[in-house]
């Protein structure tokens, strides 16, 4: 797995309608903390995930479906462990997204 680290001074919001949007393949990944200074994203296409905390983000890219599963996987059961709650996948209005999500076995995270 490939990370990349950088720092944008700006909010979530950012992300949510421009680079991790659902036209450009993402997904949002709602966990119990999300706010306008924390969001992840996922993109089974690309096996990306990103994380925005606080102008921080963190890109995730996998090297096969597998890693990628695995990665979703443990960001939810961080979630349920640390923040009391599910992660959940909302491939919004797509149905090519939400397909995405389910050929790889991520069918049960999806909203």
């Amino acid at each position: 797995m490939k990370t990349i680290r950088e720092f944008v001074p700006a909010d979530r919001y950012v992300y949510d309608c421009g680079p991790c949007s659902c036209a450009k393949g993402f997904a949002q990944v709602d966990t119990p903390q999300d706010a306008s200074y924390f969001g992840t994203w996922a993109s089974p296409s690309r096996r990306m995930v990103v994380s925005y905390c606080e102008g921080d983000v963190t890109t995730e890219i996998c090297e096969n479906d597998a890693e990628f599963v695995a990665l979703l996987r443990e960001i939810d059961q961080w979630n349920i462990e640390h923040q009391d709650g599910h992660a959940k996948i909302d491939p919004g209005l797509g149905p090519e997204l939400k397909a995405a999500f389910e050929q790889i076995g991520l069918a049960d995270m999806l909203h």
